[in-house]
């Protein structure tokens, strides 16, 4: 583990669903002091205050007999007799540590919005970066690249919490990968994120060692390894893929 993970700043980053969505993003949430979760079409994650009887059926109220939730946490959950947990990977959350001054590739990058919402729902259907529902760009900025009307590139913010913003949904349709499109959008939003005086971070799968190679060749650095699980009603027949 790096010194970057010693850092006291970094301290909220642990539980970075429930802070989220206890401050900047309550908005785009329900629950409450014990378990809170992002609307179905903003996002599937949700967290628990403490990992009691109480708040795991807080949690289970606040989900649809077919619904399911997805968590966080630095030991595997067990689940409970009205919720069962399917352990589904390791998760690396990574911090950008470089201080970058270069003035980020900018052509023919364009903002993202609900104009553009069923492109980016294509888009993520082929390339395949992690959820993304028709709500996900109201978390923060969207950015991306169109060739000839279709969109073949995105990236965007995600969980924002005091003084961090993730960074999320990076893209490219396959015509167009290893022509270093994912790199230019995610300097962009480093660079406009660095401005506002806030630190980028992201999450990925501990297994996509090419994904998690171009974060570190852009300065990210690993600063933990969570558990991710997914929660549904017991018994319920709910999608794993």
């Amino acid at each position: 583990m790096s010194n970057t993970a010693q850092r006291p700043t970094h301290a909220t980053l642990d539980r970075p669903i429930w802070t989220a969505l206890t401050t900047r993003q309550a908005h785009l949430g329900q629950g409450d002091a014990l378990a809170r979760r992002y609307h179905r079409d903003v996002a599937p994650f949700a967290a628990l205050a403490s990992e009691t009887p109480d708040a795991y059926e807080a949690l289970r109220q606040l989900l649809q007999p077919d619904d399911q939730a997805a968590l966080l946490s630095i030991e595997p959950l067990s689940g409970t007799d009205t919720l069962q947990a399917i352990q589904v990977g390791t998760i690396h959350q990574m911090v950008d540590i470089r201080d970058e001054t270069a003035q980020p590739d900018v052509r023919d990058v364009i903002r993202l919005d609900s104009a553009d919402v069923q492109d980016m729902l294509a888009l993520v259907q082929k390339a395949k970066p992690g959820p993304f529902g028709t709500r996900t760009y109201e978390m923060g900025n969207y950015i991306g690249i169109r060739d000839q009307g279709r969109l073949i590139a995105m990236a965007g913010e995600r969980m924002r919490i005091d003084g961090f913003v993730e960074i999320s949904a990076v893209c490219v349709d396959d015509e167009w990968r290893g022509k270093g499109l994912a790199g230019r959008l995610m300097n962009i939003l480093r660079k406009e994120i660095a401005q506002r005086g806030e630190t980028p971070f992201l999450h990925v799968f501990s297994h996509n060692t090419t994904a998690i190679g171009l974060y570190e060749r852009l300065g990210f650095e690993l600063r933990r390894a969570f558990v991710l699980t997914r929660l549904s009603h017991a018994g319920a027949n709910v999608n794993t893929a």
